[in-house]
């Protein structure tokens, strides 16, 4: 396997992988709400998830390079599952959180503390299906490259 951006293939492989997915996640966005936001490039949640797409990349090129038999392999593919886990998990149920947090600061009937602000970041998590996407997207990438 040759490198063509890093010197390190599966670095180039999880690069092109996480830049794929992010731009993705600006035509998704647009072809559901008709809106150009090209900040969308730098942020975390949405469709689909550069974090899957990223390790599923990296996991690929490495499955390739070493073997599917590998501890390599199956180190990186147990770092995959947990960051996908925690895509559709953690960070997704943060999300929800968010959504309350920012209704009660909004609905705040007395003077508002301080901490209220700056709305907190609704958008950190991922559907199923968004993690989904970002795995066949870094899949795809892996065997291409």
């Amino acid at each position: 396997m040759t490198s063509f951006l890093t010197g390190n293939f599966v670095l180039d492989v999880a690069l092109v992988s996480w830049f794929a997915a992010q731009t993705l996640k600006i035509a998704t966005h647009y072809c559901k709400t008709r809106q150009l936001r090209l900040r969308l490039f730098f942020s975390s949640g949405g469709m689909p998830s550069s974090h899957t797409s990223t390790v599923i990349g990296a996991t690929t090129a490495i499955g390739r390079i070493c073997g599917t038999a590998s501890p390599e392999f199956a180190i990186m593919l147990i770092v995959s599952v947990i960051v996908m886990y925690d895509a559709t998990g953690v960070r997704r149920e943060t999300g929800r959180q968010s959504v309350v947090l920012n209704y009660i600061m909004d609905h705040w009937r007395e003077t508002p503390p301080e901490i209220f602000q700056r709305d907190l970041k609704e958008l950190v998590g991922h559907t199923p299906l968004e993690v989904l996407a970002g795995m066949i997207l870094g899949l795809a990438i892996g065997l291409i490259l």
